[in-house]
């Protein structure tokens, strides 16, 4: 089993910034993606980022290029998202998920999911 804690989100400005961390516990695998997804009131979840077991490929959606990026410490078995010039659009529930064996922006590959963490975005 794996388990996955998120933590970095809370309320921001428009502008702003936020760390997201993920933290996997238990039976880590650091040869599979971990990705970060959200999840609107409403709105489907849909992948922000998605980041290789080793760290040298990525995948951003079109609508967090250049503003977010995500890395990862294998030997912390941490994954993080830095997100930067926030929009209210940004607000969701943030989750990191791992378990699939590559880059993913399809939740359906990710296996493990943590419980999430609120951003929240004013104008």
């Amino acid at each position: 089993q794996v388990q996955l804690v998120e933590s970095g989100g809370g309320l921001v400005q428009a502008g702003g910034s936020l760390r997201l961390s993920c933290a996997a516990s238990g039976r880590t695998f650091n040869s599979n993606a971990m990705g970060w997804f959200r999840q609107a009131p409403g709105k489907e979840r849909e992948c922000v980022a998605s980041i290789s077991g080793s760290g040298d490929s990525a995948y951003l959606a079109d609508s967090v290029k250049g503003r977010f990026t995500i890395s990862r410490d294998n030997a912390k078995n941490t994954v993080y998202l830095q997100m930067n010039s926030l929009k209210p659009e940004d607000t969701a529930v943030y989750y990191c998920a791992t378990g699939s064996p590559f880059v993913s922006g399809y939740s359906g590959m990710y296996r493990y999911w943590g419980q999430g963490t609120q951003v929240t975005v004013s104008s």
